[in-house]
């Protein structure tokens, strides 16, 4: 079965965001100042072929762990929906 997984790789809470600090600068420019904290990350869609929804969180976590994710500055979620035929 196929199966999607959407996930969101996002820097740690305790991790400074240049990238962020960035864009809320370039906000503030624009006179947008409604807007509090900018934290900027990465959004990943992958599909899955497995034979159950639990093999396929497996895979994905794993995907997630070794690769996707830098675990010493990051951290992830993700969602799996199964792929309608």
């Amino acid at each position: 079965m196929k199966y999607i997984a959407e996930i969101d790789v996002m820097p740690q809470k305790e991790i400074l965001d240049p990238q962020g600090k960035a864009v809320k600068l370039g906000l503030h420019n624009l006179h947008i100042d409604s807007v509090g904290d900018v934290r900027i990350g990465k959004h990943i869609r992958l599909e899955v072929e497995a034979e159950t929804e639990d093999k396929a969180k497996e895979i994905v976590d794993t995907a997630c762990r070794r690769l996707l994710a830098n675990l010493i500055m990051e951290e992830f979620t993700f969602t799996l929906q199964a792929q309608q035929s």
